[in-house]
């Protein structure tokens, strides 16, 4: 649990009613700086970086002062503390189980049940002389302001997409513009999200170069390093472009892709760099029948599941498309691989002499 810059102070309207408050700070530490690249380049890490949830007081907020809603993911609550700096007010972080607010909310965990039990757990109506509380505008799938308000008697209000935002939208009286209300989902931003994507299919990559290297090295006579290298290699290479194009391609590139599937958008990225693998590095080796529709079969389908996990980091999709999307490609990606394994072998039984 990450806790930099938060102290826990007894903090409440009335001295014999106290309740538990975290104290933050809106500045930024170098740890904090390290959390926000860590956490974009480590699943791991990115998993157990969280804060603990409960109610924050960030400056010297009162009883009449805004309460912000966030998520207990610690680079969420970062940009928003950060966001707030210069203003008196409470942070009410719920328990996402460190899944940030947009995620968390097509997962339920940002949702109706647990900001009931946030605003309850916390003595809030004790707290504050007002019944209103700002949930960020990508929460909004997951609260039912009508429900929040029956059972806490505290009125929702919906703030803007960005957290820079909200100082704007304070001083426009809780009004949001029009582009208060947008998402965007620029080149850079597709960027700073592929070494999640990267990161792990170089990790399956090394199992994947073992595996075709031990099959190709494999003789009657031993294992034989020529034969690995001369025919694995190829393979190699051809798995590391799968990965380029269905891991960094595929995402920068994704509005220009034609198709609206991601399965569809990496498979075309995949073809294409696997003809201009074979084509114009003239790779000998891959020119049998058998080897080249193996190749044809197996990689851009890679690179199409490797395009269809970034469905989850992005505005052009929703929960249910994404299901019917995987419900239509899982099959197709299960039979290519079985096909590719048995043309594999076809082949090797063929330059064994046993077929």
């Amino acid at each position: 649990m990450f806790s930099e810059n938060i102290n826990i102070i007894d903090c409440c309207k009335k001295p014999e009613q106290l309740t538990s408050v975290y104290k933050a700070s809106p500045k930024w530490t170098p740890a904090d700086y390290f959390g926000r690249v860590k956490c974009r380049v480590s699943n791991s890490f990115r998993m157990k970086y969280k804060v603990e949830p409960g109610l924050y007081s960030l400056g010297k907020p009162d009883e009449n002062s805004d309460v912000f809603v966030s998520a207990n993911y610690k680079l969420s609550f970062d940009i928003l503390r950060k966001e707030l700096s210069g203003l008196d007010v409470w942070i009410l972080v719920l328990d996402t189980k460190g899944i940030n607010v947009w995620c968390a909310a097509g997962k339920g965990t940002f949702g109706t049940k647990e900001l009931v039990k946030r605003i309850n757990k916390v003595e809030l109506s004790s707290i504050l002389n007002h019944g209103r509380i700002i949930v960020p505008q990508l929460g909004a799938v997951g609260v039912d302001a009508d429900a929040v308000f029956r059972q806490t008697g505290f009125k929702v209000y919906f703030g803007p997409v960005y957290a820079k935002d909200i100082k704007d939208y304070l001083k426009a009286g809780k009004r949001k513009t029009p582009e208060m209300r947008k998402i965007g989902f620029s080149v850079i931003d597709r960027l700073v999200l592929t070494p999640m994507e990267i990161i792990p299919a170089i990790k399956k990559f090394f199992i994947f170069g073992i595996i075709i290297l031990l099959f190709f090295g494999l003789q009657p006579s031993g294992i034989l390093f020529k034969s690995a290298w001369s025919y694995g290699a190829p393979f190699l290479l051809l798995g590391l472009s799968s990965i380029i194009g269905g891991a960094f391609i595929a995402p920068v590139l994704l509005p220009f892709i034609p198709f609206r599937s991601f399965a569809i958008k990496g498979w075309i990225i995949g073809i294409l760099l696997v003809v201009f693998v074979l084509r114009f590095l003239d790779l000998s080796a891959q020119k049998n029948i058998i080897i080249f529709m193996a190749d044809i079969l197996f990689f851009p389908m890679a690179s199409s599941y490797l395009a269809l996990q970034f469905t989850g980091s992005t505005t052009f999709t929703n929960m249910s498309g994404v299901k019917k999307e995987l419900k239509i490609a899982l099959p197709v990606y299960l039979i290519s691989v079985a096909a590719s394994i048995v043309l594999l072998i076809i082949y090797k039984l063929h330059k064994s002499g046993v077929i």
